[in-house]
């Protein structure tokens, strides 16, 4: 962390107000906050082209990473999987000479790393807190975007924590849910597994879910889901098959997803179309992943040892010290026997 003077450019989070052709700023709450945890301090640069010669070098290279990596712009699912190849330029990066210096990025920035000030032992949240209420649709409103919550906190207040790239909602202290951030204004993101308490006592309103459409989008609910919906629903009944596949989707809370996909396609081909049959299938497919990935601890060849329950037990008590038992005492009553008579 820098330990001298920090120069700025008028960023918006930053500065409220500009007063006038001089450096004085009327700064944001947060970031007097954010400035003060870290012990920054700030020296802005001149508005207009008085300032233009003061970040003409960062501003420089910021032109060629956006030309060299953004152009033209990626094409990412998520901005976690944008923010993963930015890391990982910005490590690349640090092999390249600017013009003709002698060193590279990363040479000159070991040489400058000691110079810095220790971070602080406890991270600034740089999140934006709210409270709002869970409306009936089991929703909450931040900044004219609407994300879902469990429907057991309808009619509660919550609090939600509003980062760049995500959005964490908390009831107390209890995390309830994590959504990537709606960037654009007036939209909706629902997780459909928050809603499956109240569809499985009304099955005939998840075809038409939003959530379920959005759970397609994302991946999160394939084909092999809807062949076996079907598969269900002609075996059972349009109520009984979806309460069916419902279950199967409260299975995700506690199985991986790929092991409940690699369950389902296992039930479909067995014609399995029941929950229960689903979970089997789904704990095979993770004992046989466990097996696969464990290390080779064999005894022939390919063959993995068989470890003993027993032994494995009697190796966590503590040793036994006591005398071994002894069947004198018994012996002294074969002494004492009365010979038998004939009558």
């Amino acid at each position: 962390m820098p330990t001298g003077k920090v120069r700025y450019d008028n960023l918006r989070a930053a500065v409220a107000q500009v007063l006038g052709f001089s450096r004085q700023r009327v700064e944001a709450d947060r970031w007097v906050a954010f400035r003060s945890h870290y012990g920054l301090n700030a020296l802005y640069c001149q508005p207009g082209i008085r300032g233009a010669h003061e970040k003409g070098g960062v501003e420089g290279q910021i032109g060629y990473f956006r030309r060299n990596h953004l152009v033209p712009v990626p094409d990412v699912a998520t901005i976690a999987e944008l923010n993963e190849m930015i890391d990982h330029w910005d490590q690349a990066d640090e092999a390249r000479r600017i013009r003709s210096r002698p060193r590279t990025i990363g040479e000159y920035f070991a040489a400058e790393q000691p110079l810095l000030a220790p971070l602080p032992d406890d991270p600034f949240e740089t999140g934006r807190l709210f409270t709002p209420r869970v409306d009936r649709y089991s929703q909450i409103c931040v900044r004219t975007n609407r994300y879902s919550v469990p429907v057991r906190l309808i009619g509660r207040t919550v609090r939600a924590i509003l980062h760049a790239s995500e959005l964490v909602v908390y009831d107390g202290r209890e995390e309830v849910a994590r959504h990537e951030r709606l960037i654009a204004k007036s939209g909706t993101r629902l997780e459909l597994d928050h809603y499956l308490e109240a569809l499985i006592r009304k099955p005939g309103a998840l075809p038409g879910a939003t959530a379920l459409d959005q759970a397609r989008a994302a991946g999160k609910f394939t084909p092999l889901h809807d062949a076996w919906w079907a598969a269900a629903v002609k075996a059972h009944g349009e109520r009984d098959g979806t309460r069916a596949l419902i279950e199967v989707l409260l299975l995700s809370r506690h199985l991986p997803h790929e092991h409940l996909v690699a369950g389902l396609a296992t039930a479909l081909r067995t014609g399995a179309l029941t929950a229960d049959a689903v979970a089997l299938e789904a704990r095979k497919a993770a004992e046989a992943d466990t097996v696969a990935h464990a290390e080779p601890d064999s005894v022939d060849g390919d063959r993995p040892a068989v470890t003993s329950l027993t032994a494995r037990r009697l190796t966590q008590l503590p040793p036994d010290r006591r005398p071994l038992p002894s069947v004198a005492a018994y012996d002294e009553l074969l002494r004492l026997r009365r010979p038998r008579t004939t009558p």
